[in-house]
């Protein structure tokens, strides 16, 4: 049988998987909801991931896991790679794109920027505290004005005079699109401007101060929306590569990364029926009193971290922490 790979990248809003083979080539991809439950959202990709997978040609023998979640369903799917998701985002974007220079990163609820030198990438910046350039404020902006956010960016390239909104804040951008409505302005030039003030937001926090050069290679689920891209190109004055899994790219480089490391695990997809429980203890044995986040498979513990020091250290396969 030939060797595969699982990615899997976990984050707030959203759950990505990849199946890919020894060149990289991605047999299986699934995305989907988190709906605040990262347990249940790893279990039913790993279900959707198993339907389009061939179990008589391959088998996978690494997995890697990523994203804010990374630590919990690795110890679920008991990973053998676990990274954060600058390191995958850049090793997914430079194996596809080897001479990128500036990696575009817009989520769901937060943004990123990675600049690249010889396909390693040597800075980074990130904004989780403000959603006005993310995609859960274009969401949130749809409906109020009743449109699918799936059509914002076809929408978006009919304006010819793109309304002026507030960009630096959410609440700004928000008060400030109702007064915009309420003048008499069309839906396409505030949907034009909407998509014009995420690249303002992004370009004033997460790219401020960073000297972006090209090639400029844009991902997240924002990148699905053309609207911003154009938007992009404009500020920038430069093309913007999009990639039709970019949306994955984050699981597709953990399970680049998986692939090349030197552990190696069968993953034979049982997880599905196995049942997960997390607890959080406190140590007590020393000053520092820490909080251990446990994981336990069948009420046996898996895996453990939040320790400061030996002392808090609990062994795996022990039913420690059960009560």
């Amino acid at each position: 049988m030939e060797e595969a790979y699982l990615g899997v990248d976990i984050g707030s809003i959203s759950t990505k998987g990849v199946i890919i083979d020894k060149n990289y080539k991605i047999l299986a991809s699934e995305y989907i909801w988190t709906e605040g439950d990262p347990m249940g959202a790893a279990r039913k990709l790993i279900e959707l991931l198993e339907k389009q997978f061939d179990k008589e040609k391959y088998q996978i023998v690494a997995t890697g896991t990523t994203g804010s979640a990374r630590k919990l369903v690795g110890a679920m799917l008991g990973a053998t790679m676990v990274k954060n998701e600058i390191t995958a985002h850049a090793v997914g974007t430079t194996t596809l794109y080897p001479d990128v220079r500036t990696i575009l990163e817009i989520g769901g609820q937060d943004s990123k920027i990675i600049l690249v030198e010889n396909g390693v990438a040597v800075d980074y910046a990130m904004n989780t505290l403000c959603a006005a350039g993310t995609g859960s404020f274009l969401s949130s902006q749809a409906k109020r004005l009743g449109v699918e956010v799936e059509d914002f960016g076809k929408i978006a390239l009919t304006s010819k005079h793109p309304t002026q909104l507030a960009a630096r804040c959410t609440v700004f951008a928000e008060s400030d699109l109702v007064h915009k409505i309420q003048m008499g302005h069309t839906k396409e030039d505030i949907i034009a401007g909407l998509c014009r003030s995420v690249v303002n937001n992004y370009l004033n926090n997460v790219g401020k101060g960073k000297k972006i050069v090209s090639p400029v290679v844009f991902q997240g689920g924002v990148s699905k929306n053309i609207g911003v891209v154009e938007a992009f190109k404009k500020a920038l004055g430069c093309d913007i590569i999009v990639d039709e899994n970019g949306h994955l790219m984050g699981a597709l480089g953990i399970a680049i990364l998986a692939g090349k490391g030197n552990k190696k695990k069968v993953f034979d997809f049982s997880v599905e029926d196995m049942v997960f429980k997390t607890r959080e203890i406190n140590c007590g044995r020393c000053p520092n009193n820490c909080e251990i986040i446990c994981v336990y498979r069948d009420d046996m513990l898996i895996d453990s971290w939040g320790n400061r020091c030996d002392k808090g250290a609990l062994k795996a396969g022990t039913r420690t922490g059960v009560k």
